[in-house]
């Protein structure tokens, strides 16, 4: 229906299709959040219960306790022998991916836009295209690469893997939000003698704040939640990381679901705090890089 057919509408028709429609999207709103907190909820009823009442159907354990996640702090099961140790081969994974693709990401981008490289967009547009392939299809050859330089088993390959696959997007939204810096202000540093090492360093990069901080939180997120590239090259308790210690949870011959939820709420801690610390910058930092033409 058209505009001008609705103006034209009885008032009590206009009001009672305002409220069906808000009606309906106040619904829409309940089952969507119902469907993402279920999976969230169900993992907190199952970190609480005791072992034996894991199944015993409840919408709320009868006996709640944290029983479970004081064993996943003191370590006290043997799948847990390492947690702490694989907690932080996630922090040395997620930091060093994060640190690379803002290096990397930044760099390009600086090179391409400011130094105004001649043909840059090419390699804009060609680091996108490396998304064509699913980096699961990447995941023997590049297996075979670290096996070759004798990286397998160690974190440094992982860190290789997941870099690769967050630079292009780094390097897409850094060139999108440079292009709201003036140049001018690089013109105007070289005036005053500035080299291009200064200006990326003092002028560029406090620029491009917003944009560093989405980024890099995406960059530690993506290496954070990786499963495959961490499955497939760490292989070791010492060498993996807390996602691949997840999964080995379930080889017991009875698994202990309750404490394999608590191990994943406290897994997944670190990143909700950073998402909700940097959120404004996320959103500003992508929006702006979305925009820019």
């Amino acid at each position: 229906m058209s505009v001008a057919r609705a103006r034209h509408l009885p008032p009590w028709r206009y009001r009672a299709r305002r409220r069906a429609v808000e009606a309906a999207c106040i619904l829409l709103g309940i089952v969507l959040i119902v469907w993402s907190l279920a999976p969230i909820y169900n993992m907190a009823v199952i970190a609480l219960s005791s072992h034996d009442a894991i199944f015993a159907g409840t919408i709320w354990p009868e006996n709640p306790t944290l029983d479970s996640f004081y064993v996943v702090f003191t370590e006290g099961f043997w799948y847990l022998e390492h947690f702490w140790h694989q907690f932080g081969n996630s922090f040395f994974v997620g930091l060093m991916t994060m640190f690379l693709t803002l290096l990397i990401g930044s760099l390009a981008s600086f090179t391409v836009g400011r130094m105004r490289l001649r043909n840059g967009w090419l390699l804009t547009n060609a680091a996108l295209m490396t998304y064509v392939i699913p980096a699961s299809f990447l995941a023997i050859p590049f297996y075979r690469i670290m096996q070759i330089y004798g990286l397998t088993n160690h974190l440094w390959a992982v860190v290789a893997a997941i870099t690769t696959f967050a630079t292009p997007y780094a390097i897409f939204i850094f060139s999108q939000y440079g292009k709201s810096i003036p140049m001018e202000l690089d013109e105007s540093a070289r005036i005053d003698g500035a080299n291009p090492l200064q200006i990326y360093l003092f002028i560029y990069l406090p620029l491009m704040a917003p944009a560093l901080v989405a980024v890099g939180t995406y960059a530690l997120l993506l290496a954070w939640n990786e499963y495959l590239y961490n499955f497939l090259m760490l292989s070791t308790p010492d060498s993996m990381t807390v996602a691949v210690a997840l999964a080995q949870f379930l080889n017991s011959d009875e698994s202990p679901w309750n404490l394999m939820m608590a191990t994943a709420i406290v897994y997944a801690l670190p990143p909700l705090m950073i998402y909700y610390m940097f959120r404004r910058n996320m959103a500003a930092g992508l929006t702006m890089g979305g925009v820019k033409g």
